[in-house]
């Protein structure tokens, strides 16, 4: 259980462990249950397109519990992100935790989202790379093949 209270459904470890080990789910996207009490599996994918991840990202709704409303919404996601190094030493795959909270997302999902993070990482067992994203430019692809590749792609 997280600081803000928030649980974890066990698909979302069980669909962790598939993108690990059988290699075909690419990306997997959590988000908070529209009671803000589990995090659960919005979607797992086998389309590794970068692009198709990176606009479910951007287009994702939250509901505000109080005033009902739907803005913006934060999630959390996992990429199996593949890249070839620039040394032509071969190709590298890094399973990525990316936390997407939009500056212009509403405030109570912003907050519990980030509250119930580590809780979700701790769950997940075999990242490795992370990084929080706040804004477009975070989650273009060479800006998130630098942060992954440490520079080496």
């Amino acid at each position: 259980m997280s600081q803000s209270g928030v649980s974890i459904h066990p698909d979302c470890v069980t669909k962790f462990n598939e993108l690990k080990l059988n290699k075909k789910i690419k990306f997997i996207l959590y988000k908070l249950s529209d009671d803000y009490k589990e995090i659960v599996v919005e979607e797992a994918s086998e389309n590794g397109d970068w692009e198709v991840f990176r606009e479910k990202l951007v287009t994702a709704e939250s509901i505000n519990v109080k005033t009902k409303k739907v803005g913006k919404g934060p999630r959390y996601a996992v990429y199996d992100f593949n890249y070839d190094l620039a040394s032509g030493e071969g190709s590298r795959s890094k399973i990525t935790f990316i936390a997407w909270s939009p500056d212009d997302a509403g405030i109570q999902p912003k907050m519990i989202y980030a509250s119930s993070k580590d809780a979700l990482k701790r769950a997940l067992n075999g990242i490795a790379t992370e990084f929080q994203a706040n804004d477009e430019d975070d989650i273009e692809y060479q800006s998130v093949l630098a942060k992954v590749s440490k520079g080496l792609a």
